[in-house]
């Protein structure tokens, strides 16, 4: 019993090394390939307008300049669909923009949206992602508007 103990301690101290040695820390995601995007396309908002008040729901309105819209999946040169961002800044440019409250999808090539928000300042964002909903290369996004819920 006396010679099992010390044999245990070793194991414990020793299997900790050797499972990290087999099972190396992962890398960081891969960068994922960009689709370009044409000279002076833009994104905008057709409403509201940059300093808006507003009562909820209201309705946004998408526009884009210099491209076509084609809803997610669908690989068609110079074309993207628009993901409206809320009370956020521009996601890392070069992986899939995230999908929740913060990060509206519009995969069906929507241009329009009725939104509900809380009462106060808001910021809106639109960004045209491509066919697996990553940013184009160069970005293709709206500048950022407050609005006011009333």
């Amino acid at each position: 019993m006396r010679t099992i103990t010390p044999i245990c301690s070793l194991l414990l101290l020793i299997l900790p090394v050797l499972t990290h040695a087999q099972n190396p820390p992962s890398a960081p995601a891969a960068a994922l390939p960009r689709t370009a995007s044409p000279a002076g396309a833009t994104a905008y908002f057709i409403s509201p307008q940059n300093g808006a008040k507003v009562s909820s729901p209201f309705t946004v309105r998408f526009g884009l300049k210099g491209m076509g819209i084609a809803p997610a999946g669908v690989v068609k040169e110079n074309t993207g669909h628009h993901h409206l961002l809320i009370d956020t800044d521009l996601p890392p440019d070069n992986l899939p923009i995230p999908n929740d409250d913060k990060h509206r999808h519009f995969g069906g090539g929507q241009t329009e949206v009725e939104l509900t928000l809380p009462p106060g300042q808001h910021t809106l964002q639109l960004v045209l992602g491509d066919a697996n909903h990553i940013p184009l290369q160069p970005s293709v996004h709206s500048e950022k508007i407050t609005i006011t819920v009333q």
